[in-house]
């Protein structure tokens, strides 16, 4: 008796030591691939940043241009980073499937250091939100498309005057007719 009561209780171990630990889905995998990805970027290393993609990436940031290959994307972070030195990033949500990750976040720093994008710094304070949809295989970032308001920096950065402000109304105004006298013009062209 003492035999069989010792062998039932060595039973439960032994369930317990074969018992195969779980496995990473892909989905955890692409949102820690993701998150990973955020990580680099609130750390401000453009290097690291282009380790999660794969070398013939192509990553639209839709208010500026595509992207292709990850020495583009390295070296677009890296104008980021001079052009706001103190550029910080937050991760607001991160939903994940097997192959693609969304991830909204927000940026925010002072536009004090080099240009961005042809644009001479103006010392303004800037606060974007926006979000990534990243296509993630085998551990890569292989697209990305990036959407944030891109009026939204002009104006924060000085480009566009502030939104409702009587320069704002001016601007739309001299635009509307410019406008009609676009389409008059196309439409007295065409009847002739």
């Amino acid at each position: 008796m003492a035999r069989a009561k010792s062998e039932d209780s060595e039973k439960p171990q032994a369930a317990a030591e074969k018992k195969p630990q779980r496995r990473v889905t892909r989905r955890k995998a692409v949102e820690q691939h993701a998150r990973s990805a955020f990580d680099a970027l609130g750390r401000r290393d453009a290097q690291a940043i282009g380790e999660h993609y794969r070398e013939d990436c192509v990553v639209d940031i839709v208010p500026i241009q595509v992207f292709r290959g990850r020495q583009a994307i390295v070296d677009f972070f890296l104008e980021v980073f001079a052009a706001v030195p103190d550029l910080e990033t937050t991760v607001t949500r991160v939903v994940a499937g097997e192959t693609h990750a969304a991830v909204e976040w927000r940026m925010s720093g002072n536009f004090t250091g080099a240009q961005f994008q042809g644009i001479d710094p103006t010392g303004n304070p800037v606060d974007l939100r926006g979000i990534d949809l990243l296509e993630i295989e085998n551990g890569e970032t292989v697209s990305n498309t990036a959407y944030y308001d891109g009026a939204a920096f002009a104006r924060q950065a000085g480009m566009l005057p502030p939104e409702g402000s009587s320069a704002d109304r001016a601007l739309k105004s001299t635009f509307n007719a410019v406008t009609k006298v676009r389409k008059l013009v196309a439409e007295r062209t065409a009847g002739l």
